[in-house]
């Protein structure tokens, strides 16, 4: 007997520590094992949707740090829009003006709205301002006085005309109306978390409640799209228990015996139960972003059960005993087969490097859910196959015959592919795929690739209410909010609102922005009725004192600007929120800015960068400071807190008093829902590639430690890499955008490569060990391993066949490429990892796993 039959292995060292324990103590282990199941299964029960907007940002971005400095000043993105629409007829009617009253005040009370935030017609922070003898005037555009009759209505239409808010709060046409409110997602009491699918039901009870056959109610906003999505969650359920029906009527025909079908079924929803209670035993709930992720770990677990049930069956063939054909499968399978799941969860883990908290969130569900299927494919299962019996033992192997002989020519021809003639052929075709891949993937799109909300179909109503809110309204739906911060009381010094109007030019002329409103819109029709309405009065005022009168006109309640004067919003409402039109404003906002400093800086020989860099550091933290105080007043803190907080604030303004010269405004990125989606998806294409590095790095060192063959690790990881590539450039063919919710479907198409290729190259090295030559090796491959390959690509991909007729767009999508991903896996593992075999595989040195 050779050294190397003689050496112990470390697989020899860990299949001797671990088989006692499944095996030898099996009764107790298996106890302990229910037993746990048991206690997840009651954690499992008690978990809850946990949807949220802030946790849907990247709060370390930069852009996202400017959204929290100024979040108490202007809106922080969790917007909501209400717009009411008449059918025929403008809205000036009792009819119409009723209604927009009492669902304004039924908005006002909605759960978690900021009451300050609220803006609509019969809010008193809609005012105008008109010229009269003696100066100027204003008032509410809904007078204080104001009674249903037609004296009031003609009023109300002249004072929107002077409020400069058609298109923004009024249609174009003057046929609807919009409410506007922002939402708190956080009490800032008792700091408890909102509850958004509460809220989107709230709103949704406003639409029933006053929508009728004169007036159409659309509501819009990140809350209803989780209502929505949530609503859609037990059709979801429906198609979860399909999957598993289908599944189990494929295992019933495949494995020829109704109890052993149940087994891999039974472990793969233990494996999700295991994963439900492990995320509520750590706190987390499920958000309804991640309701595909269960999906996801039933496939795997499928698909390893599925490989286990199958070689099991193959030992009870030969006459062993459940026992012994159980024991013989493990020693075989185990190994490689936690080696593929060890793999998929640091590849999972991999995803954590997205610091948004929600992909967070998954990466640690799918992880969590993989090491689950580890505990109950490679204990739980085999313990319950020593139990199994398939009856009359005669019978079972007549079936199995027909089974096995039914594939027999079809294996005979595809192991053919390891000939020299049909692997070349092979890798060609590969290198076409691979070739179609790279074109394409740079058009892949990091965030949105469609209009609307990609998450919801089209037709759906959310959508329609986009529709009809951005063809009504010009200002639409879709709003990046860019901070102009500057000194306190800037709005007093040309120098530094001639820059913001200049700012407010360039967006204006920006493709992709739709319109723009900033505090100089409205400065410039005050400036215009101090002289009489004057056309060429229709700008800012260069002198200080003029300055000052014609902004201060403006309240700080209007959203423009804050209580300081320090700060001032720029809205830009962007035509769509599709990744290239976000990307080219970013640019051009960024470019602006370099350029006004660059500028001002040139021309004023009193300042520098550096000057002025720590000018706005000192801002920054005099600003943090009030913001702490105001914070600790709200929330009734205790006293000795405020007090040491008044105190940080005065030091910190007595630090910034030292910075006396003016400094050009700094343009700061960014807020609104716009501004969201433009850091996400900065994130994610940061780290998009690399993330995907690291994986395919953990994939090729857990492949190297599996075969010890650099030939190996490049059988499983080319196919692998090739549908990755693939995958990427399909999502680019149908617009399906790289975000939040795709991202663990592309973790996955590693998952499952590694899976089916770690088990068709571990038998391939068994034959290969044995003595067979390279074909008779993947022709028994086939037949033991290969058999199970197809059957799991095919069983999962009927499985989410049904999801493209989801209510849920992004379910039907990924399903479509999970349907692209099992079947490329299934076709890469068998066809092209034997055409690559023909070229790098050769017989281990020592005895492989999956022959102990």
């Amino acid at each position: 007997m050779s050294d190397n039959e003689n050496q112990v292995t470390i697989t020899d060292r860990i299949l001797g520590w671990v088989i006692p324990v499944i095996y030898h103590h099996r009764v107790v282990t298996h106890v302990i094992l229910l037993l746990l199941t048991a206690f997840f299964g009651y954690q499992a029960s008690q978990i809850k949707p946990d949807a949220g907007f802030e946790k849907s940002i990247p709060q370390a971005h930069p852009y996202m740090q400017i959204r929290q400095k100024w979040v108490r000043d202007f809106s922080g993105g969790n917007t909501i829009l209400v717009a009411l629409i008449q059918k025929e007829g403008d809205i000036y009617n009792e009819h119409f003006m009723t209604k927009l009253a009492n669902v304004t005040d039924e908005v006002f009370f909605v759960t978690g709205v900021n009451r300050k935030s609220v803006t609509s017609l019969f809010t008193p922070n809609t005012r105008y301002i008109e010229v009269v003898e003696g100066g100027l005037a204003g008032e509410d555009v809904i007078p204080s006085d104001y009674v249903p009759d037609e004296r009031n209505f003609q009023r109300i239409k002249e004072n929107v005309g002077k409020a400069q808010i058609i298109g923004r709060l009024v249609t174009e046409t003057e046929n609807g109306a919009m409410i506007v409110a922002d939402i708190e997602e956080f009490d800032a009491f008792t700091g408890e978390k909102r509850d958004l699918k509460e809220i989107a039901d709230q709103l949704e009870a406003i639409r029933q409640k006053y929508e009728d056959d004169k007036i159409g109610v659309h509501i819009i906003g990140f809350a209803k799209v989780v209502g929505d999505v949530t609503d859609a969650i037990p059709k979801v359920v429906g198609f979860f228990f399909f999957a598993l029906f289908f599944t189990f009527v494929m295992l019933w025909l495949y494995l020829g015996s109704f109890k052993l079908s149940l087994l891999p079924l039974g472990s793969a929803i233990v494996a999700v139960i295991w994963e439900f209670g492990l995320l509520r035993f750590l706190g987390y709930g499920l958000d309804p972003f991640a309701i595909l992720v269960p999906f996801l770990i039933l496939s795997v677990s499928v698909s390893h059960g599925v490989q286990y049930a199958s070689a099991w069956v193959g030992e009870i063939f030969n006459d062993k005993s459940s026992y012994d054909a159980s024991l013989i499968t493990f020693r075989r399978l185990a190994i490689p087969g936690t080696t593929a799941l060890v793999t998929d969860v640091a590849g999972f883990l991999t995803i954590l490097l997205i610091d948004i908290d929600i992909i967070q969130e998954m990466a640690i569900n799918a992880t969590l859910g993989m090491a689950a299927i580890i505990i109950t494919n490679k204990m739980l299962m085999p313990i319950w196959l020593t139990y199994v019996s398939v009856g009359n033992i005669d019978k079972f192997k007549v079936g199995q015959a027909k089974r096995d002989k039914m594939g027999d020519g079809m294996w005979r021809q595809i192991a053919k592919v390891t000939r020299t003639g049909p692997a070349i052929v092979m890798l060609i075709l590969a290198g076409l795929a691979a070739a179609w891949g790279f074109y394409k993937y740079p058009d892949l799109q990091v965030g949105d690739a469609q209009a609307g909300v990609p998450e919801l179909w089209p037709d759906s109503r959310y959508n329609q209410d986009t529709d009809a809110i951005v063809q009504n309204f010009s200002i639409g739906a879709d709003i990046i909010t860019v901070v102009a911060e500057t000194q306190p009381e800037g709005n007093s010094h040309y120098q530094l609102m001639e820059q913001l109007d200049r700012f407010e030019w360039r967006m204006n002329n920006t493709a992709g922005v739709q319109g723009v409103l900033t505090l100089g819109t409205f400065a410039k029709l005050v400036n215009s009725g101090f002289t009489n309405g004057r056309l060429d009065a229709l700008q800012l005022p260069r002198n200080n004192f003029s300055l000052a009168q014609s902004t201060n006109f403006i309240p700080t309640t209007s959203g423009l600007w804050n209580d300081k004067r320090d700060g001032y919003a720029v809205h830009i409402f962007t035509k769509d929120h599709k990744a290239e039109t976000i990307n080219h404003i970013v640019a051009e906002v960024k470019r602006f800015n370099e350029e006004n400093k660059a500028t001002f800086l040139e021309l004023k020989d009193t300042v520098d960068a550096a000057y002025c860099d720590a000018k706005y550091e000192a801002a920054s933290a005099m600003k943090a400071a009030d913001d702490r105080v105001a914070v600790l007043t709200q929330a009734r803190s205790d006293q000795g807190l405020i007090d040491a907080a008044i105190e940080e604030s005065k030091a910190s303004q007595a630090e910034y008093a030292q910075f006396d010269k003016i400094c050009p405004i700094n343009f700061a990125l960014a807020t609104g829902n716009v501004g969201v989606m433009a850091a996400t998806n900065e994130v994610i294409k940061s780290k998009e590639i690399v993330t995907l590095a690291i994986v395919y790095l953990v994939v090729l060192v857990f492949m190297y430690i599996s075969f010890w063959q650099i030939g190996g690790v490049l059988c499983v990881v080319l196919p692998l890499s090739l549908v990755s590539l693939t995958a990427y450039g399909l999502m680019a063919e149908l617009e399906i955008g790289m975000k939040v919710a795709t991202l663990p479907v592309v973790a996955l198409a590693v998952g499952i490569g590694v899976d089916y290729g770690i088990y068709i190259y571990s038998t391939i090295q068994e034959g290969l060990y044995n003595g067979d030559d390279l074909e008779t090796a993947m022709y028994n491959t086939l037949r033991k391993t290969g058999k199970a390959v197809v059957f799991t690509g095919i069983t999962l991909g009927g499985g989410v066949i049904t999801w493209l007729w989801s209510d849920l767009k992004f379910q039907a999508d990924m399903g479509l490429m999970l349907l692209f991903m099992f079947t490329a896996n299934m076709f890469g593992a068998i066809l092209l990892l034997g055409a690559l075999a023909r070229f790098l595989a050769k017989a281990p040195k020592n005895k492989p796993a999956i022959a102990h």
